[in-house]
């Protein structure tokens, strides 16, 4: 009997998350904060496992380096940190709950922090099958064009600082607050 009503509840929550998904991934203006707000507290259970790094590779994460180096920054505006891809994850229907990118910062004693997470669809799959750019928890992508500095072509994401506070904004790109070495 115990299983069968967590059987229930987790497709319940299973039928939720996909209900949410499609509504955030077609930016549904209609959707409260608190619906938004709920929805990262299920991206920071989802990825509370990833801080493990080791975890987050056995997941198929791979680092992905920048071409200047494996840790993002920008003078000025701060940090991304070190990313972890996982490109299955990249491509036109997007999962909250699965995101293509996990952002780390190595700390002094080596270990590596989760900071947060990168949702990532390149623009020429994307625009294929939708009409607008996508949009995730009511907030629009950013649209990074090749050549960059990541030599891809060109790409939307969104950052969502889940695990390190950005004084800046929980979707902003940059986080003062994020350094590399």
């Amino acid at each position: 009997m115990k299983s069968s009503v967590k059987t229930l509840a987790a497709c319940a929550l299973a039928l939720l998350l996909t209900a949410q998904t499609q509504a955030f991934g077609h930016g549904d203006a209609h959707d409260s904060s608190e619906k938004v707000h709920a929805l990262i507290n299920e991206v920071r259970r989802a990825t509370a496992p990833f801080m493990d790094v080791e975890e987050a590779i056995r997941a198929h994460y791979v680092k992905f380096p920048d071409l200047s180096g494996d840790c993002v920054s920008e003078p000025g505006q701060g940090g991304m940190g070190i990313h972890y891809l996982n490109g299955a994850l990249t491509g036109t229907v997007l999962d909250p709950l699965r995101p293509a990118a996990l952002m780390y910062q190595r700390a002094r004693h080596g270990k590596l922090n989760l900071l947060g997470v990168e949702y990532i669809v390149f623009q020429a799959a994307w625009d294929a099958q939708n009409a607008q750019p996508p949009v995730l928890f009511n907030h629009p992508f950013h649209l990074v064009r090749s050549p960059n500095r990541y030599g891809v072509p060109t790409f939307y994401e969104l950052h969502l600082w889940v695990w390190e506070h950005n004084r800046d904004g929980i979707f902003n790109d940059w986080n003062p607050a994020v350094h590399c070495p």
